[in-house]
């Protein structure tokens, strides 16, 4: 299972600790020895460890951002109708830059949801 961890700074103007994002991820290390990822924006620290189970390149690895880096996502879990998602997004336009399951909840958070 992957470990994801995170936190917010206590006020807005507030910048997140990269350095202590960093040791959260070692923290959870056993949790996900497929590779470790960090995103940190303004009060917004975001830390995944990566168990690689459906697409196992390093297109698929966490946080992962929309096309206009606007959406972060740290996932946990499986989308388990992920092909039939992904179709239908594609249906619409959205172009997707790895076979993650979880690159669809990104696009899910960006349009209507799909029938």
């Amino acid at each position: 299972m992957c470990g994801i961890a995170g936190f917010l700074a206590r006020t807005a103007e507030a910048r997140a600790d990269r350095e202590m994002a960093a040791r959260m991820a070692v923290a959870l290390e056993h949790r996900g020895p497929d590779g470790s990822g960090l995103h940190v924006d303004g009060p917004v620290a975001l830390v995944h460890r990566r168990l690689a189970i459906i697409d196992l390149s390093p297109a698929a690895a966490q946080p992962m951002t929309n096309e206009d880096g606007s959406v972060v996502l740290v996932a946990n879990g499986e989308i388990y109708n992920h092909e039939e998602l992904r179709e239908e997004l594609e249906a619409r336009g959205h172009r997707f830059r790895s076979g993650s399951d979880n690159e669809v909840i990104i696009h899910l958070s960006r349009t209507s949801a799909p029938r």
